[in-house]
């Protein structure tokens, strides 16, 4: 069984609808695959529609962005969550919020430099998605500056880039404790992506853990190969669910739907441990 637990549509900042990624999931030989848009769930419906007419598993789940009290961005994988459980909607509300106004101000920034506005960015965003970084990439891309979404955050939208602006979100041990409340299983995605930025101590590890953190996104192609021997090691110390998953975005990244993918009795952990909403298989 092939099953992929980190996927993006075009809800938050993948290129292709739910529908659509649900059958580039099948043709790509998948038998089960998750829908996790950054704090966003308004593509579930249509996803489990579409997964059900090609006989395909669907997990509904969302990617929360989160903050650690180091200023290190921790990004949160919830399946199975209850996505009306008004405290953690109330969070996604403010996490949403800051993005906006954390992207206004990198678009200014840019502006003062590139030919992009902020215009400009929203023709790249469906009405009611979540606006971040990877619009502006695209936007980048339109106006010629970069070839793609890649070239545009090894440069101009690293962590390093005199335009880039960290924005306040929820502590990642307040989101486990959300999600656990709401019925979810909260899995860490790519938590030893040293590429994408600063990696979190071991500190907020513990401090997840103890709030209740189910699982680590293991097998993600922007975890270091030292990183994954070191989760290995931790999820057999505290018994976490293993994931591996492709982080597909569509055409917005180079990630591949199945190139790494999620053991049958992981999966079967997070269906027996997740109460908010049912997964379709």
């Amino acid at each position: 069984m092939r099953i992929d637990l980190h996927t993006h549509s075009n809800v938050s900042d993948g290129t292709e609808t739910p529908s659509e990624l649900m059958r580039a999931a099948s043709a790509a030989g998948l038998d089960v695959v998750a829908l996790t848009d950054h704090d966003q769930t308004s593509g579930w419906d249509e996803a489990a529609a579409q997964a059900r007419k090609l006989g395909l598993g669907f997990v509904p789940g969302m990617e929360i962005t989160c903050q650690d009290a180091h200023g290190i961005s921790v990004h949160l994988l919830s399946y199975l969550h209850d996505p009306t459980y008004q405290p953690l909607l109330d969070e996604l509300d403010r996490a949403l919020n800051s993005r906006i106004i954390r992207a206004r101000r990198i678009v200014d920034l840019l502006a003062e430099d590139y030919p992009i506005s902020w215009d400009l960015v929203g023709e790249h965003c469906l009405p009611g998605s979540t606006v971040g970084r990877p619009h502006i990439a695209d936007a980048l891309v339109t106006a010629g500056v970069v070839e793609n979404r890649n070239e545009a955050f090894a440069n101009i939208l690293s962590s390093r880039s005199r335009y880039y602006v960290s924005h306040p979100a929820v502590n990642p041990a307040t989101a486990v404790q959300l999600v656990r409340e709401a019925g979810g299983v909260p899995v860490f995605a790519h938590p030893k992506a040293s590429a994408r930025g600063r990696v979190v101590p071991d500190s907020t590890f513990y401090e997840m853990i103890e709030a209740g953190l189910a699982g680590v996104e293991v097998h993600h192609r922007d975890n270091t190969a030292e990183g994954r021997s070191w989760l290995l090691e931790l999820a057999a110390e505290h018994d976490l669910i293993v994931t591996g998953s492709s982080d597909y975005h569509g055409t917005g990244k180079l990630n591949r739907l199945g190139e790494n993918l999620t053991e049958p009795d992981m999966l079967q952990r997070i269906i027996a441990e997740g109460t908010g909403t049912q997964a379709s298989m």
